[in-house]
């Protein structure tokens, strides 16, 4: 066997310590005017279905935005809550977040938090793996995870929550509210990720078709709340989730909150120097 192929090993081995990784960390044992034809019409919100499957369209006119998340995942009687926050560019879909992890079950040690890269594809993790030297990058390819990332960062990538939203199937417009003081309007459905990853765009693609075939069900209910040009101002996904030691699936909840659109990205990649391609122990 090549040195290649060697390393080839270990790093698809790394990934999957890794992606099971921040599940098993918190204790779970699981693991420009596109307001037009977007939300036209009266307060009913137009065709539901349709203004959905634009969703992450009207992302990408925006260009980029801040970010906050949270993932609520309850097991057993547990129930924890890991927060993430950061910045997108929807154009190139590429973010950066900072994501909190929850203290230890003994609550005597504060978690570090863990840096998140997204790219089409690739998640990068500093800080997350045991044995990983600190100054080293995690690469996880999030098109062989079996929830396509969707759960195994602590935090779904912004885009791909949005492309979530092209596989609706169907939906009804709730009515009018207000996400932190912004108007919008708000709409509840389901979606499938099989029918999300055919529409998705390539970065996505890949991903969304795994976590089809790899959460307990393909059918994703959601709440979106939609602002006057039809930009995702707050979605939140309701998934099933089998991983881990878990027999029985995790019920995760993952909010995305979108604000500041047109807010600077800058997000570099770590050189293929600074990856460890090492054995990553279960933490």
């Amino acid at each position: 066997m090549t040195e290649r192929q060697r390393e080839g090993r270990h790093r698809r081995a790394g990934a999957a310590v890794v992606a099971a990784g921040v599940m098993a960390g918190v204790g779970l044992g699981a693991g420009g005017c596109a307001g037009g034809d977007a939300v036209a019409g009266d307060d009913r919100g137009g065709d539901a279905v349709v203004v959905l499957h634009r969703a992450a369209d009207r992302l990408v006119e925006a260009g980029s935005s801040k970010a906050r998340t949270s993932m609520e995942m309850a097991a057993g009687g547990t129930r924890v809550t890991i927060r993430g926050a950061g910045v997108y560019d929807y154009r190139n879909r590429m973010g950066q977040l900072r994501v909190l992890l929850p203290q230890d079950p003994a609550g005597a040690a504060e978690r570090r938090p863990i840096t998140e890269l997204l790219a089409p594809g690739a998640l990068f993790m500093k800080n997350r793996g045991a044995g990983v030297p600190p100054d080293k990058w995690v690469r996880v390819d999030t098109r062989t995870l079996s929830d396509g990332n969707l759960v195994t960062g602590g935090a779904t990538d912004p885009f791909a929550a949005a492309e979530v939203l092209r596989g609706t199937r169907s939906a009804k417009f709730v009515g009018r509210t207000e996400v932190a003081g912004t108007g919008v309007r708000h709409y509840r459905g389901t979606a499938d990720l099989g029918a999300a990853a055919k529409k998705a765009s390539e970065g996505n693609k890949e991903s969304l078709k795994a976590a089809a075939k790899g959460f307990a069900t393909a059918e994703v209910p959601f709440d979106v709340y939609l602002d006057d040009e039809g930009r995702i101002r707050k979605v939140r996904h309701r998934f099933s989730f089998v991983g881990g030691q878990q027999k029985s699936p995790v019920a995760v909840a993952s909010t995305t909150l979108l604000y500041d659109f047109g807010a600077s990205v800058r997000v570099r990649l770590p050189d293929s120097d600074d990856i460890y391609a090492g054995k990553i122990a279960e933490e």
